[in-house]
């Protein structure tokens, strides 16, 4: 593979999302907007073992409505969510649904998953167990890998260029945005499908999580996940997706196309210290948002909004405000900062991708999201959270944190290009 000659500008074009708290993007928005959430009692098994009860359920999402005349039965629920996302993606960005005539080879997916097939598995495992091998589907060793999601995109899509996946558990959305803009920032593809997706809520997978207390206790949905939030106990399990087409500029303004805003840096690095404890200073968290902002040619003063992780865990919430001090300096206290987990839960590795879609909505509305539940206020999280209301703002770049086990972290820079709209809400005194 030759070298690229030089860097190109990347441009979102299109965007999906489909959560618990809306099945597209702008349900989504509204959702977030008026303070609703999507989280509820768990209802997909009993959690009888478990402390948490609440979780983030997709109740209408119908994959045969959804792909119909695909091969749907042949994919696990989280590839599922992705194609249906990459497909409502395709048609905001104006691409048709189907393969072109001749495959792209200058078009590729990259989607991020932390688990996988995994709860798929585990519901053909307790098949297997009852009737054998006989019993289970046809088609599990090609449900289940990490890589089919991005694979059956390719293969739907018509996508010949590049074809990754990302498993580093809730950046792996992040990672795969990010590695999607340097493919085409780099030259190796004019136009990337990309994105994560997640659908883990089976009893094993969530009892696994509940095992090491990171999830709520609360059994109140309403109130479950509040980011920041002095009575914050843990997140809340959720599957959903979110897929966003991202182009290089040339190959956008080739199209005709208007951008909903442009990619402009990516950083990813590691903490190197705990499985699941981030560093207690933050140093290599805010190390990370320096480097996307250098990457995307940004001071620290030239943000004016940050989409937070903001997982709803007590350690890592306080961690992420040390980290954003640490990286913005005397700038931090003038930040407006939300985390937006509330709304529609933790979705593990799509987490970063639909918090991606908000921040371009975000930019495209010039709309600060709200932190819900942000109703007792932590001392030790001392930043402006955009409590309770959105705020209408001038946005001109936002920095997007996603963090995972293992310490692993990964940061998004978006930027406002192109048309904007007016904020879609009556503003509210905060």
């Amino acid at each position: 593979m030759n070298a690229p000659p030089r860097q190109r500008r990347v441009v979102i074009t299109g965007m999906g999302a489909i959560t618990c708290a809306g099945l597209n993007k702008e349900d989504l928005w509204a959702s977030l907007l008026s303070g609703k959430t999507g989280i509820g009692p768990l209802k997909r098994f009993a959690p009888v073992s478990c402390r948490a009860r609440c979780a983030g359920e997709i109740n209408n999402f119908d994959p045969a409505r959804e792909l119909a005349g695909r091969r749907c039965k042949r994919m696990d629920r989280h590839t599922q969510l992705a194609l249906a996302c990459a497909l409502h993606a395709c048609a905001d960005a104006g691409l048709s649904a189907q393969p072109p005539p001749s495959p792209n080879p200058r078009w590729g997916a990259s989607l991020g998953t932390a688990l996988g097939g995994i709860a798929d598995a585990e519901q053909q495992h307790a098949i297997f167990l009852r009737e054998g091998l006989r019993g289970i589907s046809a088609c599990l060793a090609i449900q289940i890998y990490g890589g089919a999601s991005s694979s059956n995109l390719s293969i739907e899509l018509g996508l010949r260029g590049p074809c990754f996946t990302s498993s580093n558990s809730c950046a792996s959305g992040a990672i795969a945005i990010g590695e999607a803009f340097r493919y085409i920032r780099d030259g190796y593809a004019d136009l990337m499908v990309a994105g994560g997706a997640e659908a883990p809520l089976q009893p094993l997978t969530f009892g696994a999580f509940d095992l090491i207390h990171t999830m709520s206790s609360n059994p109140d949905p309403q109130n479950a996940c509040r980011p920041f939030d002095a009575q914050r106990d843990g997140f809340v399990m959720a599957e959903g997706a979110a897929m966003l087409i991202l182009e290089s500029e040339e190959h956008a303004l080739s199209r005709g196309v208007q951008p909903c805003a442009e990619l402009a840096g990516y950083s990813l690095n590691s903490d190197a210290h705990h499985m699941t404890a981030s560093l207690p200073g933050g140093e290599a968290a805010a190390r990370c948002m320096t480097q996307a902002l250098q990457d995307a040619g940004l001071t620290p003063r030239e943000v004016d909004y940050v989409n937070a992780h903001a997982s709803s865990t007590p350690m890592n919430d306080r961690n992420e405000t040390r980290a954003i001090k640490r990286a913005f300096g005397n700038h931090a206290s003038r930040l407006a900062i939300s985390g937006t987990k509330a709304c529609y839960g933790h979705p593990l590795g799509a987490s970063g991708a639909i918090e991606t879609v908000l921040c371009a909505m975000a930019i495209r509305h010039q709309c600060l999201p709200p932190t819900l539940n942000l109703l007792h206020p932590d001392p030790d999280c001392d930043l402006d959270y955009v409590p309770l209301t959105p705020r209408s703002a001038p946005i001109r770049s936002i920095l997007s944190n996603s963090f995972g086990f293992g310490g692993v972290n990964a940061c998004l820079v978006l930027k406002k290009t192109g048309r904007i709209h007016p904020p879609s809400f009556q503003t509210h005194a905060t």
